[in-house]
């Protein structure tokens, strides 16, 4: 009996393949396809992705192969200066490619004890009251505690589950990216500048080496996505939108992709869980894709590792779609809102030339940056100290990081006051006794996942919160 099947190989499913390794969970990762994909979809990580790889300690390779970018014009591309006061210790973007991320990650799973199985194509599924039996193309029948589908858009498993994937079918068809171009660097530039003044979707930028990536809008949704992206359908969009091809030849990789937006009625089918684009599909205004599904897993994997483990509290399980579901049906809120912001139709520029201005507000220009970034994520824990439900940022202590001490993924009480404990809870629950001039409350009870579970200094009190995220006492 495996504890956990992971199906889909992306960053989604490595993070929460990693996630439960963390817990000493046996995970087996089934990939459908037998290489990693060339496709370079995202090009970064927002805010609290970037707290994510900071709290599992694997910032530093990601910064190797990252370049930082100022949080600005992420909105719609609408022109603005990075907010000030972000609540984070990591104000920016990482610029860096998502088949590097894909690589990273699994690379993390895979150190941390996963069994992935490339070339493994789930086609079945039945569950029980005691596991799910997947079926393999191959014939091959596997056992496990859970399943987690994370296999994308077009998920098997949500599929196999009849799980309803409502929303608004693409409407806007985008061709995708890597090209050489005959033309030179100034006349590339002077023609992307000119054309970006009203064709906001319109992108062709330098990836040194002579290659470029493009981004150009289709004609229309094709008759069949699926079918491969060809250099004559490039060249054909980007005369018709730029008035010329820039002499574009030998593309590395190509690609489509629509503007559809689905989310899926329900994140949990008994045993099995939905993460990642199989749960919720949007456009890719504000790059915040990989990025949700990212934090789907890091919300997930601990929940499902208390379960295993024979810890979690009732209903443990459930609070991963009370929590995730409307933090994806506010993504897809903004980006279609930003897809409307980013239409040449009069109506739609009138009105963007008006948010324009009210982003000149600091206040405004914050608020979609933390909603872009997650940042503005919230859990509703009920009423309480205004830090509950909101994750931690990284604070200096007198004697380091918070972040330094979240590695292991297990709950953290920070208590400045030293008169507290975790007693009954330590084998989940690690307690530090330090202080920080960057944190105005005398002690915080922080979830896995960095989240404010609790935020006072009685003893009665914090007893009271332990059992609702870390099960009965010892």
């Amino acid at each position: 009996m495996i504890d956990v099947i992971v199906a889909g190989g992306g960053p989604t499913g490595m993070m929460l393949a990693a996630e439960l390794r963390l817990h000493g969970v046996h995970v087996v990762v089934l990939e459908r396809e037998p290489e990693p994909p060339p496709f370079v979809r995202s090009m970064g990580l927002h805010v609290r992705s970037i707290e994510i790889m900071d709290q599992r300690g694997l910032l530093d390779r990601f910064l190797a192969h990252g370049r930082k970018h100022p949080l600005a014009g992420f909105f719609a591309g609408i022109e603005a200066p990075a907010p000030e006061r972000l609540d984070t210790a990591h104000a920016y973007v990482l610029g860096i490619p998502q088949t590097i991320t894909d690589r990273l990650l699994a690379e993390h799973a895979a150190a941390a004890g996963a069994d992935i199985r490339r070339g493994a194509e789930l086609t079945g599924l039945r569950q029980d009251g005691d596991g799910v039996t997947v079926e393999l193309a191959d014939g091959t029948r596997l056992r496990a505690r859970y399943l987690a589908g994370c296999d994308g858009g077009r998920s098997t498993v949500r599929r196999l589950l009849g799980i309803g994937f409502p929303g608004e079918p693409a409407r806007v068809e985008t061709l995708l990216g890597e090209i050489r171009v005959t033309a030179s660097p100034e006349t590339v530039a002077e023609v992307v500048a000119e054309v970006r003044r009203t064709q906001k979707r319109f992108g062709l930028g330098p990836l040194g080496d002579g290659v470029y990536r493009v981004v150009v809008p289709a004609a229309g949704v094709a008759e069949d996505r699926t079918a491969p992206t060809t250099l004559d359908e490039v060249r054909q969009q980007l005369r018709k939108v730029a008035g010329t091809d820039f002499g574009a030849h030998s593309p590395r990789w190509l690609s489509r992709f629509g503007d559809a937006t689905r989310l899926a009625e329900r994140y949990r089918d008994g045993r099995v869980f939905l993460a990642g684009d199989a749960a919720h599909v949007h456009p890719p205004t504000g790059g915040q894709g990989l990025n949700l599904g990212v934090q789907d897993a890091f919300n997930l994997g601990w929940k499902i590792a208390a379960t295993v483990r024979e810890w979690a509290p009732d209903g443990l399980l459930d609070t991963y779609q009370a929590e995730r579901h409307p933090v994806a049906a506010d993504v897809l809120n903004n980006t279609r809102a930003q897809m409307e912001l980013m239409s040449t139709e009069p109506g739609p520029r009138a009105v963007r030339r008006l948010l324009a201005e009210l982003i000149g507000f600091e206040e405004v220009n914050r608020h979609l940056i933390e909603k872009i970034t997650a940042l503005n994520v919230r859990y509703d824990f009920g009423p309480g100290h205004d830090l509950l439900g909101r994750r931690l940022r990284d604070v200096r202590l007198k004697h380091g990081r918070l972040y330094e001490l979240t590695r292991c993924g297990r709950g953290l009480l920070l208590d400045q006051t030293g008169r507290l404990d975790v007693t009954g809870w330590t084998d989940r629950v690690d307690h530090v006794v330090d202080v920080s001039e960057e944190l105005d409350v005398p002690a915080v009870l922080l979830r896995p996942d960095g989240h404010v579970a609790w935020a006072g200094d009685g003893q009665a009190d914090l007893a009271g919160h332990l059992p609702r995220w870390f099960g009965a006492a010892n």
